[in-house]
């Protein structure tokens, strides 16, 4: 059996145990008696159905994997060593195939997941060029949430001087949209001959990119006298009622000194609002950001630790290349990636990501 297999084997067993002792509290009176505490078990036991239904067929071809290997090893008969040595490749074949779906099921489920991702792109260092691949960036991530069905309202903007923007902050509303897009947050760099540059020399600018999970107002409770709001003229387009009144907002959260601006409507009530949404989601952030941390001496890579500062990820025009720094994949499709054809880099850091979580998840 080799170490993934016995990984998955543990924590399947471990769920397995989980669901049983579910069913038996959902039977017991005083939880029949507590409609809370019902939903709250029944939930749960419902989360675990379809890992519980595809371990248990996991667990079954893993033994009968063991029962033809020994036959394999301790048979004299060339003919039954040649029926099982057919078997064990088969069984191996269809192991292989169950395991990423059980990874991803056994992995412990991000309570955000579900929730729309609040998607904040600003341009860093670069000048123009930065503003420019921010904007290329919105553009990336538009085509992508169109593809999936998804929607994207742009909830405030600041376009560069040049183009692009020098930050940009979207809803993304769809199935599994913040456990989708979360894996996107960090510095992402640019390498490409910028059109202002008559020399055909190659400038590296860079922009980061923020995921949070959308806050409701149960989640996060605000102090009003905690916060100082702020109005004033809206600035670039938009029409002249917005060019002409204080319809734009500011708001700063004093304990953390968090800024939030709006100015994209021309209601000053509606920038306030969707100031007041935007900031919720940022308090939720840092809750999260601050319990990430705690785990942080765990965790063997970065992939999913949303942390802001690292880079995560090279465009580079001249090679048609993109690099994720942190599984080190690289792939030669620079264009199509720029399209929104991000399935495969999604794919391939949900993979690292459920992998390093198993294996916190067992090691618990």
């Amino acid at each position: 059996m080799t170490d993934t297999q016995e990984l998955l084997r543990q924590r399947t067993l471990e769920v397995i145990e989980r669901h049983d002792e579910l069913a038996q509290k959902m039977a017991d009176p005083d939880v029949l008696g507590d409609s809370d505490r019902l939903r709250e078990a029944a939930k749960e036991h419902s989360d675990l159905e379809q890992a519980v239904e595809v371990g248990r067929r996991y667990l079954r071809l893993l033994d009968e994997l063991e029962q033809a290997q020994e036959l394999l090893d301790d048979e004299d008969d060339e003919e039954i060593v040649e029926m099982a040595r057919a078997e064990v490749d088969e069984l191996e074949s269809r192991i292989d195939a169950l395991q990423d779906r059980l990874r991803r099921l056994l992995v412990p489920k991000d309570p955000h997941a579900d929730r729309a991702a609040v998607l904040e792109i600003r341009a860093g260092a670069g000048g123009d060029e930065a503003a420019l691949f921010a904007g290329d960036l919105h553009r990336m991530y538009s085509r992508y949430v169109a593809d999936r069905g998804w929607t994207m309202e742009v909830v405030s903007s600041n376009r560069g001087s040049a183009g692009g923007f020098k930050e940009i902050i979207s809803v993304v509303r769809g199935d599994d949209a913040y456990g989708t897009l979360r894996y996107e947050s960090g510095v992402h760099r640019v390498q490409r001959v910028p059109e202002t540059e008559s020399s055909g020399r190659i400038h590296t600018s860079a922009a980061s990119v923020a995921v949070l999970p959308e806050a409701r107002e149960v989640d996060v409770e605000i102090d009003p006298s905690e916060i100082t709001v702020d109005v004033f003229r809206a600035s670039g387009p938009g029409g002249q009622s917005v060019n002409t009144t204080d319809s734009a907002v500011r708001i700063t959260h004093e304990p953390t000194g968090l800024v939030v601006s709006c100015q994209d409507e021309k209601s000053q009530h509606k920038n306030r609002s969707r100031a007041m949404q935007v900031l919720r989601s940022r308090l939720l952030d840092l809750r999260i950001q601050q319990q990430e941390k705690k785990r942080e001496a765990k965790r063997r890579q970065q992939v999913g630790s949303g942390d802001r500062s690292a880079k995560i990820r090279t465009y580079n025009f001249p090679q048609n290349r993109v690099t994720d720094h942190r599984i080190n994949l690289t792939m030669h499709r620079l264009e199509e990636i720029l399209d929104g054809d991000l399935e495969e880099l999604i794919d391939a850091l949900r993979v690292a990501y459920a992998e390093e979580r198993l294996q916190e998840a067992v090691g618990e």
